[in-house]
């Protein structure tokens, strides 16, 4: 997407902070996608951009480089040195991108960043040893770094893999039930997206030194903006434009995931809801997907989640006074939370 998709504020400063992630980690990153054997290599750099199908460079874009940016800016905003978390931000990035890779195959998705996914282009094989092999990449990154730190960043990020895995199973066990609360798809949330963003924030807290009362209000932190990202990139599964989005409108509807703002209106109570579900219980067209999104809309799914992201925010910034208690120190981070919040692609 547009990095200049939020304005003013804020946005300019993620966008810039952003920027400088990619220039920081993308040459380590790089080097050690580069250290992949033969087709598993070939098949991780065209998944983040870097080459063709056939191997010859390309100008792709590797990602918005978001939880890279949040190990590093937490790192300055507890005086600790960005530079030492590098490769701390190079293994989230990497391990997002095994969730990315293999959550394509998952969800059948075809498109991502605009072009078609791996596994459409070398097979599921090929995409999910990809996968595992960048996984395997993001711990070797935290097992050879020198850093003192490196030891427990290591065990976090296993654990939050561990984690996040569990929301993706339970994630994909929503679509075969007919009914599922909201606050269990709020802990599935947690755990696939949530969990990721507050590691990211902790080893960033990790790498600064940190005591252990400070590393666990950055996950927190980063756990509740997680969720509110969530919400967004939900709302944006069903309202974003496809120019923009590189994936089709309303493909989470054609493939009735149990969404959050989808949960919350099912469980609305309302006629709505009630038509909603209706259509959830059988294949949908590309009618029928106008129509479920026009029906989320009214049962209150939108409201409620522009709502939540909203609050969720608002309990991010107070775990993260626990650790940086004058917050202007913290700008990094904030206008990193304020941006994936009010992001439209």
């Amino acid at each position: 997407m547009a990095l200049n998709a939020v304005a003013t504020g804020e946005g300019q400063e993620a966008a810039a902070l952003l920027e400088q992630t990619r220039e920081t980690v993308n040459p380590q990153l790089r080097r050690t996608l580069e250290s992949l054997p033969g087709v598993l290599g070939r098949v991780a750099m065209y998944h983040f951009g870097w080459v063709n199908a056939d191997g010859t460079p390309a100008a792709g874009q590797a990602g918005k480089a978001i939880r890279p940016a949040l190990v590093l800016a937490a790192a300055r905003a507890l005086k600790g040195s960005a530079q030492d978390a590098v490769r701390a931000a190079v293994a989230v990035e990497l391990a997002h991108n095994f969730t990315l890779l293999h959550d394509d195959v998952i969800d059948e998705d075809v498109r991502r960043r605009g072009r078609a996914t791996a596994w459409t282009v070398f097979g599921t094989q090929d995409a999910i040893l990809a996968g595992d092999a960048v996984l395997a990449l993001a711990l070797q990154q935290l097992a050879q770094d020198p850093h003192p730190a490196s030891a427990a960043a290591a065990a976090r990020l296993a654990a939050c893999m561990i984690e996040l895995c569990g929301g993706q199973q339970a994630d994909c066990a929503f679509e075969q039930r007919a009914h599922v609360p909201l606050d269990e798809c709020l802990a599935m949330a947690t755990a696939k997206t949530g969990a990721l963003l507050g590691c990211a924030c902790a080893l960033g807290a990790l790498y600064a030194g940190a005591g252990v009362d400070e590393v666990e209000a950055m996950d927190a932190f980063g756990r509740e903006a997680g969720i509110a990202f969530q919400l967004i990139d939900d709302l944006i599964g069903i309202w974003g434009d496809p120019e923009h989005t590189g994936k089709p409108a309303g493909a989470d509807l054609l493939a009735r995931k149990k969404s959050l703002p989808v949960v919350a209106a099912l469980t609305s109570g309302t006629e709505a809801g009630a038509e909603l579900a209706a259509l959830y219980a059988g294949p949908m067209t590309g009618d029928d997907v106008q129509r479920a999104a026009d029906a989320v809309d009214r049962a209150g799914g939108r409201d409620w989640a522009q709502a939540h992201a909203a609050d969720r925010m608002g309990r991010a910034v107070q775990q993260l006074s626990r650790a940086v208690p004058d917050l202007a120190a913290a700008g990094g981070l904030l206008a990193l939370a304020e941006f994936v919040t009010r992001r439209t692609c």
